[in-house]
C-alpha cells in the first residue's frame, strides 16, 4: 500500500489534535485555516474523538483536515485518510447501483418488487423499485420493528436475512404505496439484496466494479462483514452516563441503508460524478436527481438517496447520516461548484451543522441569511394563538403531537427545542423548514379547530384536537393484560403501577406510559393506542412511531 505523508500537528499542551494534507487552498476566495479550525474547535481535543472534512471546487479537492482522535486506546489521531462510516449518506451509493442496473436493462424502476422478492406479502397494490428509492413504498422500517421486538440496532448482530424476514412478516404497510413519504431503511436494504439477486455478485463486488474503482475511490467498501480488518478505520465513541468516552460500533452486517466505509476525499469523488456523469452518463444524473412524486401529485424533496432543496437561498443537494457513534454529511452546491464532506467518530456531533458552516465560509456573499429566518410574522394577538395550543392527533398514524403558544408563534412540542411556526395570519402558521399548519374556521363553540399540515414530504395531513386524559383506576384496569404482535414477534404486558400504566417486556423491564388522550398513551416518540370492540371491551392495541405506523397487537390475556 502506498503510504502518504500527512502533516500531523499535535500541540498536546494546548489539548489540540489536528491533521491536514499539508497543503493550503491558495485559489481565489481561499478560506483562512483559522476560520475552518474554529468550526471544529469542539472536536479537536487530543483526548477525545473528532471529525474530518474535505472541500472541493469544480471537482478539485482544495482542502482536507482532521481533528481529534481515531482511536483513544492507542492515541491515534484522525487524518483526512481515516476511514469512517457516514451512515445514511450511503443511500445515494445504493440508489446509484440500482439505477445503473436499470440503465443496463436488467431491471425496470417501475417493476413490482415481488418479481425479485416473492417472499414479500401481496399488499393489493404493487410496490415498485422506484418507490424503494424515494421512500414512498409504505414499508415499515425493519430496524424500528426490531427495536419494538426488543433488539434494537447495535444490540445484536443483524444481517440481511433478519431484515428480509422482518419485512416479509409485516401484514400491513404504513400506507398505500405512493400515498405518502416515510423514511425507511427497509427499502435500501432491499435494493442491495436486489442487486445481488439480479447480478449474482455481492453488493460490494458490484459497487467496486461499477462505482468505486471507476471513480478512484480506493478506500471505500461496504461493511458486509463487520469482523473484517479495515486499515485506518476509526472507532466510534459516545459519552456514557459516567461522563467518559465509550465505544459504540455498528456490529451488524446490514448495508445499503448505511454501512459504507469511506474517507472524506472518496465522498467528494462520488459527489463530483453526480455533476459529470463520468459513471452512468446524463440519464444516470437525471435519475439520481429525480424527486419522488406522491399520488396526490406532490413532488417531495427526496431523490436518489439525496435531498434536493435550498440552504439559505443557495441550491443544495445533500444527505446526512448516523450509524452507532459515526456521523456523516455530504453536501453539494451545484450552482457554485462547491462540495463539502464531513465525517465524525463522535455520536454527539452534528455533521450537517459543521459541513454547512464550512460551506458558508466558501460561499461567502452567495449566502442569503434572510432566507433561513422565520417567515415574516403577521401582527396576531397572542391570545388568539394561545387558543390553538394543546394536543393533536395525526389522523394518519394516531400519533400524538403537542402545540404550545410562544407569543405570536406556535411551537411543535412542549420544550424550547421544538420547531417554531410563525403566524402568517390568524389561522396560518409556517416555519422556514417548510412546515405549515392551517387551522379550520372556528366553530363558534369555543372548541379548538382541526387543521391541515403540510411538510416538505407530505401534504394535506389532517391533525385533530384531542382533550387531555386523566384515567381513573377503573379506566386503567380495563387496559391490564398481555398484548402480542406476530409482526414484531413480541408480547408486552400492561400493568398498573403507582397509579399509572407500565408496559413491560418478557424480562419485566419497561417504561411508564403517559396518558395523552382517551385510550392513548405515549412513551418517548411512540404512541400506544388501545382499541375496543363494539361492546367497548379493549381487544387490541396499536403502536405508532416515526417509521412504524399502526403496528397491531392482539390482546391475548
Amino acid at each position: 500500500m502506498k503510504t502518504r505523508l500527512w502533516t500531523i500537528i499535535l500541540p498536546l499542551a494546548a489539548g489540540i489534535a489536528c491533521a491536514d494534507t499539508g497543503g493550503d487552498d491558495s485559489s481565489a476566495g481561499a478560506v483562512e485555516l483559522g476560520a475552518l479550525d474554529a468550526v471544529f474547535a469542539d472536536y479537536s481535543a487530543s483526548d477525545g474523538p473528532g471529525c474530518a472534512f474535505a472541500v472541493s471546487r469544480d471537482g478539485q479537492q482544495v482542502m482536507a483536515r482532521a481533528y481529534g482522535m481515531a482511536n483513544l486506546e492507542w492515541d491515534l489521531p484522525n487524518t483526512p485518510e481515516t476511514v469512517f462510516e457516514p451512515g445514511s449518506v450511503s443511500k445515494q451509493f445504493t440508489a446509484a447501483a440500482t439505477i445503473l442496473l436499470a440503465l443496463d436493462g436488467s431491471i425496470d424502476l417501475d417493476d413490482d418488487i415481488r418479481e425479485y422478492f416473492p417472499e414479500m406479502p401481496d399488499y393489493g397494490e404493487p410496490i415498485t423499485v422506484r418507490m424503494l428509492i424515494h421512500h414512498t413504498s409504505g414499508l415499515r422500517d425493519w430496524g424500528s420493528v426490531a427495536g419494538i421486538h426488543g433488539w434494537a440496532r447495535t444490540t445484536r448482530i443483524h444481517t440481511h436475512k433478519h431484515a428480509l424476514d422482518i419485512a416479509s412478516r409485516q401484514r400491513a404497510l404504513n400506507y398505500e404505496p405512493g400515498r405518502y413519504y416515510s423514511y425507511t431503511n427497509t427499502g435500501y436494504n432491499l435494493q442491495a439484496m436486489l442487486v445481488e439477486r439480479v447480478t449474482g455478485q455481492t453488493f460490494d463486488e458490484f459497487s467496486q466494479e461499477r462505482i468505486f474503482r471507476p471513480l478512484g475511490m480506493t478506500k471505500t467498501q461496504w461493511r458486509d462483514d463487520f469482523t473484517e480488518i479495515v486499515e485506518e478505520r476509526s472507532i466510534g465513541y459516545r459519552r456514557g452516563d459516567d461522563g467518559e468516552w465509550h465505544m459504540l460500533m455498528p456490529f451488524e452486517n446490514v448495508h445499503g441503508n448505511g454501512g459504507l466505509l469511506t474517507t472524506v476525499g472518496d465522498l467528494l469523488r462520488f459527489t463530483r460524478n453526480l455533476d459529470t456523469g463520468e459513471v452512468g452518463g446524463p440519464e444516470f444524473i437525471r435519475l439520481m436527481h429525480e424527486q419522488g412524486m406522491l399520488d396526490s401529485g406532490r413532488q417531495i424533496s427526496y431523490a436518489g438517496g439525496l435531498f434536493v432543496g435550498e440552504y439559505k437561498g443557495v441550491r443544495e443537494v445533500q444527505h446526512s447520516g448516523g450509524t452507532a457513534a459515526y456521523r456523516g454529511f455530504l453536501t453539494r452546491f451545484p450552482d457554485h461548484g462547491l462540495a463539502v464532506s464531513v465525517m465524525c467518530n463522535v455520536g454527539e456531533a452534528n455533521p450537517g451543522g459543521l459541513a454547512r458552516a464550512v460551506a458558508e465560509l466558501y460561499l461567502g456573499d452567495a449566502i442569503d441569511e434572510e432566507a433561513s429566518e422565520d417567515p415574516a410574522g403577521a401582527d396576531v394577538d397572542p391570545a388568539r394563538v394561545a387558543a390553538f395550543a394543546g394536543g393533536y392527533r395525526d389522523t394518519r398514524t394516531g400519533q400524538f403531537m403537542e402545540l404550545t403558544a410562544d407569543g405570536a408563534s406556535l411551537r411543535m412540542g412542549a420544550g424550547p427545542g421544538g420547531m417554531s411556526l410563525a403566524a402568517l395570519s390568524e389561522t396560518e402558521f409556517a416555519s422556514p423548514a417548510g412546515v405549515s399548519i392551517v387551522f379550520d374556521a372556528a366553530t363558534g363553540d369555543g372548541a379548538r379547530p382541526g387543521a391541515t399540515m403540510d411538510t416538505p414530504v407530505a401534504d394535506d395531513v389532517r391533525i385533530e384536537p384531542v382533550e387531555g386524559f386523566e384515567p381513573t383506576a377503573s379506566d386503567l384496569a380495563a387496559y391490564v393484560g398481555a398484548y402480542h404482535s406476530d409482526e414484531a414477534e413480541v408480547t408486552y404486558w400492561v400493568e398498573v403501577e403507582d397509579g399509572g400504566l407500565v408496559l413491560r417486556d418478557r424480562y419485566g423491564d419497561g417504561p411508564s406510559l403517559e396518558p395523552v388522550y382517551p385510550d392513548a398513551f405515549r412513551q418517548g416518540g411512540s404512541t400506544f393506542i388501545f382499541r375496543r370492540d363494539e361492546t367497548g371491551r379493549v381487544t387490541q392495541a396499536s403502536l405508532s412511531q416515526g417509521r412504524v405506523w399502526d403496528l397491531r397487537f392482539e390482546r391475548v390475556q
